[in-house]
């Protein structure tokens, strides 16, 4: 495949027919014909797009479904040291991001690649936050290593992908990426003790041997989905909330996580493990290590997840709705939270002991108390008057360009003051 340059700056691709001739095809379409045949020649298939004039966006396929973003390699003046990594939640997929993944490589076209994972696609997503977030950290190693001009390293998740990507950032910070993840068993590290200090100090603050940057999170249920409106279709009442709780079996081990009502071995709940630093996994460490936290939340209408659980808030530090008021710029952003200098005693990790299961201890708060001993910036949502209003949870990502094309100014929040 090959391509050249018309007179008004758009681009062509080159390609050949079954029989060897070459044709030309818009650049802005995506070819998928023969795509089996051409998955068995090679591993990666690559394909060009182009969408704003002269900007050029190559995304290649690994043949699994991930898609790796970046601007073509002739219009790049240098190589991109910032990798983005970006998680869809329930049932997604790598192509939920590619609205926002053109936006943001528009604005950085020469310092970013961005990969859109789906190594937790579709079903997938039913196998659990643990399982997910071990899949992605052996993902973004594979990505890491693909790209070895790579020094900084950002996440961007969405409602159960921002779970995940807190799980896997535990499994990769600090992490030595030449030791494969197959070897770590369970939640042990491997061994350190024979490693050289010079060489531990090489991944010492380090998510995958990466500076990591931005951990941002949109409509993501921090704080599970139990109590609280934390679901906000079931009304807040409690018959319906226990009946979703005994069903979240539906969900497979993602329900149960997201409800709570895990409790393997005895253990409290995954949500709540990973409020802090448990002896083989730092949660808190790893989101300390980014220099900035940001939790975008929808205010009304997201029927999926409560705005306390994404915003990580309680509900008594939720602002009022009556002293919201539209940003000028991006009119569906409401209310800005910066995010406060945390002292170092607030930023220090903590551990969590709690025994019998969690079962007499108020989760909801210990979650609170240990995610917010870090500074996040809170960016709150509202599409009230939007007729996609009623698709707010899918419309803060922009899933679909035209179904949730309402969206498109709070990505441009997110571009716009992004951490290169």
């Amino acid at each position: 495949m090959a391509s050249s340059e018309l007179k008004d700056g758009s681009r062509r691709v080159e390609e050949a027919d079954d029989e060897g001739n070459s044709k030309k095809v818009d650049s802005g379409e995506i070819k998928h014909s023969d795509g089996e045949k051409m998955k068995k020649k090679s591993k990666r298939i690559s394909y060009s797009m182009l969408n704003f004039g002269c900007f050029g966006v190559k995304s290649e396929s690994d043949g699994k479904g991930n898609l790796d973003i970046e601007i073509e390699d002739e219009l790049r003046r240098r190589n991109p040291t910032h990798l983005v990594i970006m998680v869809n939640g329930l049932i997604g997929s790598a192509q939920n991001w590619k609205f926002a993944a053109k936006q943001i490589l528009k604005k950085f076209p020469d310092d970013i690649v961005v990969h859109c994972s789906e190594s937790n696609s579709s079903m997938l997503t039913f196998d659990g936050v643990d399982v997910m977030g071990k899949r992605l950290a052996e993902e973004v190693i594979s990505t890491v290593k693909r790209y070895p001009g790579a020094q900084k390293i950002s996440f961007i998740g969405h409602s159960l992908g921002g779970l995940i990507a807190r799980y896997a950032i535990a499994r990769l910070y600090e992490q030595d990426i030449t030791v494969e993840p197959s070897q770590v068993d369970g939640d042990c590290r491997p061994d350190s003790s024979s490693k050289d200090s010079r060489e531990e100090n090489k991944f010492k603050g380090k998510i995958a041997g990466l500076k990591p940057i931005n951990f941002i999170t949109s409509a993501t249920p921090h704080l599970g989905s139990w109590g609280h409106k934390q679901v906000p279709v079931f009304c807040g009442l409690y018959t319906m909330e226990k009946v979703a709780s005994r069903t979240s079996w539906f969900l497979g081990k993602s329900g149960r996580h997201l409800f709570l009502t895990d409790c393997d071995n005895g253990k409290p709940p995954l949500l709540l493990r990973m409020a802090s630093d448990t002896e083989n996994l730092k949660f808190i460490s790893a989101l300390g290590s980014f220099k900035r936290r940001v939790a975008y939340a929808n205010v009304r209408f997201d029927h999926l997840v409560g705005w306390s659980t994404s915003s990580l808030r309680r509900q008594n530090e939720l602002p009022e709705l009556k002293r919201l008021s539209r940003d000028s710029k991006y009119p569906h952003i409401v209310n800005k939270e910066t995010a406060r200098t945390a002292s170092p005693e607030d930023e220090a990790p903590i551990e969590l002991k709690v025994g019998n299961g969690g079962k007499n201890v108020n989760m909801e708060e210990e979650m609170l108390k240990g995610l917010t001993k870090l500074s996040w910036e809170r960016i709150d949502v509202s599409f009230s008057g939007s007729r996609q209003r009623f698709l707010a949870h899918n419309t803060i990502q922009v899933k679909g360009s035209w179904i949730n094309s309402d969206g498109a100014d709070v990505i441009d929040h997110m571009v716009e003051n992004f951490l290169v």
